[in-house]
């Protein structure tokens, strides 16, 4: 039996109950058990860090990929979702270097690694339980049973095979490279996530000299932002086609070399300066200058402190010379290399230690922290004479994500995989894939792949993955090891972790008469080992050997645009190298959730409302609506806004429960007054003739297509729009517009009929939206599954409207005339109300009649077909269609679109405007028809001009002010607003309904309660009076009640009783019981025992 329906929700608990549901039934993994044996639909998701909460941006991933493999089950596959875990790296070890006052590696080194690791494992999975809590609590069904984490043996040992595999393809070296360097966490950082933190600081910008040694009195001028790179300046670089100049102070007398164009860098004003000679850049090639500091000038190896040339320098900043320590950028340290400065194997021109502090080699800031070392070394050089100017620059700098120091480039030796090589075939895989939205194929992932430069995996870390490269002491013997059970074979020791306190101690006998091979102390980046994913956590190629290589590439992956640099591309490269294909067939990328102010979301600012404070307001499932219905699906920013998913509540899930409250309601009714139960079954369904009937159930079969197309092609941003404008059309139109038949009007052969549908758009509605809102469909679906009766359900389908299968929509129920039809009629009734509203005329007040002007014959032929809608919509007594504009004083005109034929026709533009103004009703008839209009030798089409409809007065004589016009430019309504009498009193007795109606909710009655209504009006002989009197049959046909004057019969049970204002009068109302009532507590109090 179907179970009472309330008048109010909540959502949030019902929620909860949902979840308990889901519990009992292990709903999960029975769904799992059902698809076994189905097609495999294969999804990889990426591993989070559990050292901190899960975010706004976790919860859409998230949502995204519970939509997709919810459809995916629900589509015939078999969907095995496993929770992944980023155990290793930075976050992990940044969390206890705070935590144990860790500062550099020699505190590590006291410590000892195994006991640094043993604090780092403690603390991997600190909020794992609460991960699983949020994540469930969102509706989102994964497993985290059967999770993988990157810390697991299994995991590990597929990650050196791996790197074996790409060792043996020559892919692995090692080198040193000018990197992003974190101060904070002691180590380098790749190049995608240097770019995950810019911030907006003020730095020093500073002007200093370097005399040439052929002329101390000339001396070129350089800028730099970095003054803690000076004491590692080797050389100087000028561009070798730009013009330079010499020139004198006219304050100082001094004279300089720098760029013409950068003249302003010094001189406020052309009067400060006189320009001595003007010369190519290339004219300044190896000229030498004096150093600023001593500490290596008597580096042998070196042949620095001479001016390099190349096109890097630009005129857009600086003094065009720009001073050069190579192991400081990554321009500096090609163009020094290109010019001989240093050689590749000279020993590093580095005095920065991990902790960016100088080290002894530059004796007067030893010890100090580069940044703060700053001021300390400009006033040296003002000291030394060599500081020329002084200011501050505001500029974009790029921050470390983890401990928010400033990052600086640093030379750093590291292992790298050759990624140059396979830029090609890289571009080749990206093309296999789809990409959602399909621009960040080719832009943002596709320009990134482009440019792709080799990538160092490495770090000088210890909580990881070791690198599993033994060499000897002297660099030349070298053993890749790409397994446990090789490792047990070439050192004698077998293991089961593979952590750096276990494997460091192990050595390998050389094959060459090296002694013990000693393992390399570096770790992997975390983003290899995550990059790996796809074969680690199914232990590739130890187990699962034909399971993984049957269903690689992945159906599908999911995460935000910031992974274009992170997960998407090390999942690329991997998959590349290893097997030339790309790791997923199907990606979608989300954007930003921003805070509302259009920050990033801090818990320090506090900007942004706690998620599951927000859950617990007002749902999962309108927080996931909210969120999938935004500019982020199309990977573009959101700016969250809590009010935004209280109005899915207001706006969505409130109007979808009503439709399906009304529904249970007069199915109730039905069942009461015909004394029949209501069960559903496709077999047994009357064929309708309703047009709304045929209407809706077309529209829900097309909307099934659609959206059966557009989840497979994964644009969500085009499917929840409609399933929310779907919402929309079932409430606001069809169960509108059909209340009266819903009730039982025309008989009980058509409320069937109407039941019938309304039925199968909500049972269809349920299923269609329940990967997006799983909550609220199976909250509709528990109590809607027992009118359902069919043969075709799925195994235990009674169960939980998540082992059904996605519907097959029924072509046989599409109309697509009816459809159309239908849109016309519902833009007629909007330009109706709207022009009601300009005169504001409610819609209870009855107006004469509307007229629908249109030149298509075969429109008016579609809204004459619902005729009986478009009147009982718009309250009008008569509905009146034409093609006739000028019988009712219409006349069109044309407006051109100012900002686009401004730009296209230039000079032209005024006359051609005139032109427009200027045209006849029969040349915009044409426009109209054929889309397009020559004007003057100008072709003129589609918006390039607006067609306006303006209304004098009709050619009858009537005034136009009886008249109230609304158009969109394609169909024009003329709304009648004189009103007489009659019309006025039916718009009272309308009213009275509404009133009734209002006390029957306020006491809490439903459409079965067996109740009558009496009403009294006083003073007696007042307009009320006559009018209820008149229309006493009208209102109670309308609350399909009894409705009688007083008095009150003997001992009536008065279940509720007001006096209400009307007209300058008073209406008492009272609603009693009759013979069969009984008290709805009562009524649930006997249906749940």
């Amino acid at each position: 039996m179907a179970k009472p329906v309330p008048e109010n929700i909540n959502f949030p608990k019902e929620e909860e109950n949902i979840l308990k549901l889901w519990a009992e039934l292990d709903a999960f993994k029975t769904s799992l058990k059902q698809s076994e044996g189905k097609p495999r639909y294969t999804f990889y998701d990426g591993p989070p860090f559990a050292t901190g909460l899960p975010h706004y941006g976790h919860i859409l991933a998230g949502t995204i990929k519970d939509i997709v493999t919810r459809f995916a089950h629900q589509s015939g596959f078999h969907v095995e979702r496993r929770f992944g875990w980023d155990c290793h790296g930075l976050p992990v070890e940044y969390e206890i270097d705070k935590a144990l006052g860790i500062k550099g590696p020699g505190d590590v080194a006291k410590l000892g690694i195994e006991n640094y690791n043993n604090e780092c494992r403690k603390i991997v999975m600190r909020y794992a339980a609460d991960w699983e809590t949020i994540i469930s609590r969102m509706g989102r069904w994964i497993d985290f049973k059967n999770d993988y984490k990157t810390l697991y043996p299994s995991f590990m040992e597929s990650v050196w095979w791996v790197f074996q595999e790409l060792f043996k393809k020559g892919l692995v070296y090692k080198g040193f490279k000018v990197m992003h360097f974190s101060t904070g966490l002691h180590t380098t950082l790749s190049n995608f996530e240097a770019g995950l933190n810019y911030k907006e600081v003020n730095d020093p910008a500073v002007i200093i000299s370097f005399p040439l040694v052929e002329d101390p009195d000339v001396s070129l001028i350089a800028w730099t932002t970095t003054p803690w790179t000076l004491p590692s300046n080797l050389a100087l670089c000028v561009n070798p086609e730009k013009k330079y100049v010499k020139v004198r102070d006219v304050a100082t007398k001094k004279v300089y070399i720098m760029m013409e164009a950068r003249t302003e860098a010094l001189f406020k004003k052309p009067a400060d300066f006189e320009i001595i000679s003007t010369f190519l850049g290339a004219e300044l090639k190896n000229k030498q200058y004096t150093p600023l500091f001593e500490y290596f000038t008597k580096r042998a190896d070196l042949k620095p402190f001479r001016v390099c040339v190349d096109k890097y320098v630009t005129e857009e900043s600086g003094t065009g010379v720009v001073h050069q320590a190579p192991y400081f950028g990554e321009d500096d340290f090609r163009v020094c290399l290109a010019h001989g400065i240093m050689q590749r194997d000279s020993p590093l021109v580095c005095p920065v230690d991990a902790t960016g502090c100088f080290t002894d080699e530059v004796s007067d800031f030893k010890g100090q922290y580069v940044k703060d070392a700053d001021k300390a070394i400009n006033k040296y050089l003002k000291e030394h004479g060599r500081l020329v100017h002084a200011s501050q620059t505001k500029h974009s700098y790029p921050f470390c994500y983890r401990s928010e120091t400033p990052l600086i480039y640093k030379a750093v030796p590291s292992w790298f995989v050759r990624v140059e090589p396979m830029i090609d075939r890289l571009l080749e895989n990206n093309q296999q894939t789809r990409w959602v939205p399909d621009f960040v194929k080719e832009k943002r992932f596709g320009n990134w792949l482009k440019e792709a430069r080799d990538w160092p995996i490495s770090r000088s870390r210890y909580w990881g993955t070791p690198i599993p490269l033994w060499i000897s002491d002297d660099g030349e013997e070298m053993v890749c090891v790409g397994s446990i059970e090789e490792l047990a074979t070439l050192t004698g020791t077998r293991v089961t972790d593979l952590h750096r306190e276990t494997v460091d101690k192990l050595e390998i006998p050389s094959q060459k008469g090296k002694g013990m091979l000693k393992r390399i102390p570096e770790v992997f980046d975390c983003w290899f080992e995550s990059g790996s994913m796809p074969y680690a956590s199914s232990h590739y190629p130890f187990e699962n050997q034909k399971e993984f290589e049957d269903k690689f590439p992945a159906d599908f992956i999911a995460e935000g645009i910031d992974q274009t640099r992170g997960w998407f591309y090390t999942l690329l490269v991997l998959s590349t190298a290893l097997f030339n294909k790309p790791p997923s067939k199907n990606v979608i990328v989300n954007g930003l959730v921003l805070a509302d102010d259009g920050q990033k979301m801090s818990k320090s600012k506090k900007n942004y409302p706690d998620p599951m404070e927000v859950v617990d307001k007002y749902g999962a499932d309108a927080l996931r609506l909210y969120l999938i219905n935004s500019p982020v699906v199309r990977a573009e920013n959101l700016r969250f806004k809590e009010a935004g998913v209280r109005d899915v509540l207001k706006d969505v899930f409130l109007p979808w429960y009503n439709a399906y409250r009304f529904f249970a309601q007069q199915k109730e009714l039905f069942e009461k007054e015909n004394s029949t139960q209501f069960i559903f079954s496709e077999k047994t369904q009357l064929p309708t003739d309703n047009i709304m009937d045929r209407w809706i159930l077309s529209f829900t079969q097309s909307l099934l297509q659609f959206v059966k197309d557009e989840m497979q092609a994964y644009r969500l941003y085009t499917v929840v729009p409609r399933l929310i404008k779907f919402v929309d059309l079932l409430t606001n139109w069809y169960v509108r517009s059909n209340r009266k038949r819903l009730r039982g009007s025309g008989g009980i052969e058509d409320c069937r009929k109407a039941l019938e549908t309304l039925f199968t758009v909500l049972f269809s509605m349920v299923r269609m939206m329940a990967p997006f809102t799983p909550f609220l469909a199976e909250l509709l679906y528990q109590n809607l599954k027992d009118i359902n009766k069919s043969d075709s359900m799925e195994p235990r389908a009674d169960q939980s409207v998540h082992y059904l299968m996605f519907p097959d929509p029924r072509f046989d129920l599409v109309d697509v005339n009816i459809e159309r039809a239908v849109a016309r009629m519902q833009t007629v009734v909007e330009l109706g109300r709207q022009a009601r509203e300009r005169r504001t005329l409610p819609i209870k007040s009855p107006l004469a009649e509307v007229v629908i002007i249109h030149r298509d014959e075969s429109f008016l032929e579609d809204i004459r077909s619902l005729e009986f809608y478009v009147q009982e919509e718009l309250n009008v007594q008569t509905m009146m269609t034409t093609t006739d504009k000028e019988k009712y004083g219409v006349r069109v005109r044309a407006e051109p679109d100012h900002k686009t034929l401004g730009v296209r026709l230039k000079g032209t533009y005024k006359s051609i405007c005139e032109a427009i103004k200027n045209l006849s009703d029969d040349a915009l008839r044409k426009y109209q028809e054929e889309g397009f209009l020559d004007l003057n030798g100008t072709r003129l089409e589609g918006t390039d001009l607006k067609l306006i409809y303006t209304f004098a007065s009709p050619a009858s004589g009537d005034s136009a002010g009886e008249y109230e016009a609304a158009s969109d430019n394609d169909v024009l309504v003329l709304l009648n607003v004189s009103q007489n009498q009659a019309l006025l009193d039916e718009g009272t007795a309308r009213e009275v309904c509404n009133r009734v109606q209002r006390l029957r909710k306020k006491a809490g009655l439903v459409p079965t309660d067996d109740i009558k209504v009496f009403f009294e009006v006083t003073p007696a002989d007042s307009e009320l009076s006559v009018v209820v009197q008149k229309f006493i049959d009208y209102v109670g046909n309308a609350i399909k009640k009894p409705f009688a004057a007083y008095p009150l019969p003997a001992g009536a049970d008065v279940l509720v009783g007001e006096v209400q204002s009307l007209k300058e009068a008073n209406l008492h109302l009272s609603i009693v019981a009759g013979p069969t009532y009984v008290d709805n507590r009562l009524k649930s109090l006997l249906l749940s025992e």
